[in-house]
């Protein structure tokens, strides 16, 4: 083998960031490889060639899709934000097909693995996909195994990252299988990176998913046990605010919501920790408190299991500085200073 071939697969609006990780680690490998190995070759392809326009306005040079035939060494596909486009484009679906099917093995970041199921390639198979849509993904391909908590998941020839940023992480993972770890190792700290990030989506997507249910009294549940989350929240006293017998509501709360009240109350309390941790200068054990956790220990269990992170390690990472000190990100969203 001369080359490894990497054929990119880009289209209009797709995300700059899902393309550029990835190529990035490849040529910073390549760059490191030395004589002796085999370095990678990125081709672009489009069905909107030459030119091809970002999301961000970055524009991408690129050939038609028929200068991807012969044999790919990774088929690499991304998402972005004109995807619902890009999957009603059915003769770009069925190319990625066709070309998967000459590929030793394909790769996708963020949304690109909708393109994927969309061809039928991950029939059968697990994956992942940016954890806001992976939801979605599952209702849409019954047939896919969706799993939205890792960075990126291999199953056989196909690789899936998560979201934006994780296609980065699983390039280096593609080149640790190419060339072995000490190389994956060399590229990522030349490129300030982690060779293997810690935990998964989780530590940056909202930990709680389930939205406030329709039916009012589970709904009226939920919000009295966001109001008195510094409390112990047995079901028994939640069931009492919803007027139902305990039995009947923990079946209907599991229902309505997809998950135990029990489930709810402890990822409401991991919510709650986090925007403290995010946005005040509280020690753990005031947070624990503010929280309701019983004790400091079991605050640090529930928040390593559900993140795998310390608190302290989640607050190094996440909080919030500006020069006058701390500040809210909620107030941020709304354009206003905190």
């Amino acid at each position: 083998m001369l080359e490894r071939r990497v054929v990119v697969v880009v289209y209009e609006g797709a995300m700059a960031l899902d393309i550029t990780g990835p190529i990035e680690v490849f040529d910073t490998a390549n760059r490191l490889l030395g004589a002796s190995g085999v370095p990678y070759r990125t081709d672009f392809v489009s069905a909107d060639a030459p030119l091809v326009r970002m999301s961000s306005g970055v524009v991408v040079e690129a050939s038609p899709l028929e200068a991807g035939q012969g044999p790919i060494d990774t088929l690499l596909v991304p998402g972005g934000w004109s995807l619902s486009d890009a999957l009603a484009d059915q003769a770009l679906v069925s190319w990625i097909g066709r070309a998967a099917a000459r590929s030793r093995r394909v790769a996708s970041v963020c949304g690109g693995s909708f393109l994927l199921a969309e061809a039928g390639l991950l029939d059968g198979r697990r994956a992942t996909t940016h954890w806001a849509y992976s939801e979605t993904m599952a209702g849409r391909y019954p047939d896919v195994t969706v799993d939205a908590e890792p960075i990126f998941v291999w199953d056989g020839p196909f690789v899936t990252s998560a979201g934006v940023s994780t296609g980065i992480d699983m390039a280096l993972a593609l080149v640790e299988a190419d060339h072995g770890s000490a190389l994956a190792l060399e590229t990522a700290r030349f490129l300030v990176l982690f060779l293997k990030r810690h935990g998964g989506q989780s530590q940056y997507s909202a930990v709680l998913d389930a939205q406030l249910a329709d039916h009012p009294p589970i709904r009226a549940a939920q919000e009295w046990i966001l109001d008195n989350l510094d409390g112990p929240l047995s079901v028994a006293e939640i069931a009492r605010q919803a007027n139902m017998s305990q039995r009947n509501f923990a079946r209907v709360f599991r229902r309505e919501v997809g998950t135990t009240p029990g489930q709810y109350v402890e990822r409401s309390r991991i919510v709650r920790a986090r925007e403290l941790l995010e946005t005040t200068a509280l020690t753990t054990s005031q947070i624990a408190g503010r929280c309701g956790f019983a004790t400091t220990e079991t605050f640090f269990r529930s928040f390593g299991r559900t993140l795998g992170l310390t608190p302290g390690e989640y607050r190094h990472r996440f909080q919030v500085i500006s020069p006058s000190g701390l500040v809210d990100r909620r107030h941020e969203r709304e354009g206003s200073p905190a």
